[in-house]
């Protein structure tokens, strides 16, 4: 598969691994937007949040978990953004499902 992200999983692609489990990976963004700033991805390749089923469901919950365990751990204070987007238009770059997690610095609303 010529995922980017499954790549990642694989070990193929280096990346800043924060946390790993037989569910997800968390790493660290290559072009942070704030001064935190990871993502999480399920193993699993989903290609986005439109294919999440009832069957792969429990895998969104795991991410959700981790992604309070790393910015507790991180130290973020429960002050945090979570996005994924879901196709081209919406900005969606790779197609497998993943998580960005923002945190550090005050967040403006809309996003743009």
């Amino acid at each position: 598969m010529d995922c980017l992200f499954c790549k990642i999983v694989a070990g193929e692609i280096p990346s800043d691994k924060l946390y790993e489990d037989d569910v997800c990976y968390a790493f660290k963004d290559i072009d942070p937007q704030a001064p935190v700033h990871f993502l999480v991805v399920p193993k699993a390749h989903i290609t986005g949040a439109d294919q999440i089923t009832e069957d792969n469901a429990p895998t969104v919950g795991r991410i959700f978990a981790v992604i309070a365990r790393l910015t507790q751990q991180l130290g973020c204070g429960g002050d945090y953004r979570v996005v994924t987007n879901c196709g081209k238009l919406a900005g969606q770059t790779v197609g497998h499902l993943h998580f960005h997690v923002l945190a550090g610095r005050s967040l403006a609303w809309p996003p743009g």
